[in-house]
């Protein structure tokens, strides 16, 4: 059902709920087309750079959580990476895009930047970042830890959260809140499928959306007449 919804209708659903910090800030996609993403997160998370922890030999350690990262995101989840909001560093590159895609990996979110990146988007692979970025990681970077709470433009997101991305950016649906998102977002968006019917036949904006009590039972009779089509 989150398929099927938008990250606008998600982003309501959540501040009924409460929680208002689940939009990234300044994460776009990055292909075009847009390739909509839905999967549960696996986070990796960068700290600031220093120099013995950051330098072309780290890359080849075995336990350097960047690459580790890369083989243990399960198939379908979204990779989401911490890259400090510095969208001048590139958090990875095309070979690394290469190796998300036949691992059959959801997608990659990042507030960091992008290396290669016409490369990356031949991949066709979905990509959500801030934009471009030449330098490596390691100018700037050091591998910090996989499957540990995050936070990605300017949202907490936290291992097996539920990622959403579209059009409108990427938002962060808490794992417990998920169903019921899924389920009050469908209403929502079956409404305004008849709300903007009723605006494109002249109806006016208030007393339509949101709707009176005309409105609703106008809405539940449309609702019934739809279901016995």
């Amino acid at each position: 059902m989150l398929r099927k919804l938008s990250v606008a209708t998600i982003t309501m659903q959540l501040l009924k709920k409460g929680v208002r910090m689940a939009s990234m800030n300044g994460v776009r996609p990055l292909n075009k087309p847009t390739k909509s993403i839905v999967g549960p997160a696996f986070t990796l998370r960068f700290i600031p750079g220093r120099e013995d922890l950051s330098s072309p030999e780290t890359l080849a350690q075995p336990d350097y959580a960047p690459r580790v990262a890369i083989e243990k995101v399960p198939k379908g989840a979204i990779l989401v990476i911490d890259g400090r909001g510095q969208s001048n560093l590139a958090v990875l590159g095309d070979i690394i895009i290469e190796r998300l895609k036949f691992r059959r990996i959801g997608g990659l979110v990042t507030d960091g930047g992008i290396r290669d990146l016409e490369e990356c988007l031949r991949a066709d692979f979905p990509i959500y970042a801030c934009g471009p970025a030449a330098p490596a990681s390691i100018t700037g970077h050091a591998g910090g830890d996989t499957q540990c709470a995050i936070g990605c433009g300017g949202v907490a997101v936290i291992p097996n959260d539920i990622i959403v991305g579209d059009g409108d950016g990427v938002a962060v649906i808490p794992a417990h809140l998920a169903s019921q998102v899924a389920k009050d977002g469908f209403e929502q968006e079956n409404f305004e499928t008849f709300a903007k019917l009723q605006i494109k036949k002249g109806a006016p904006l208030i007393g339509t959306y949101p709707p009176d009590k005309h409105t609703k039972t106008a809405y539940e009779q449309w609702v019934h007449a739809e279901k016995k089509d």
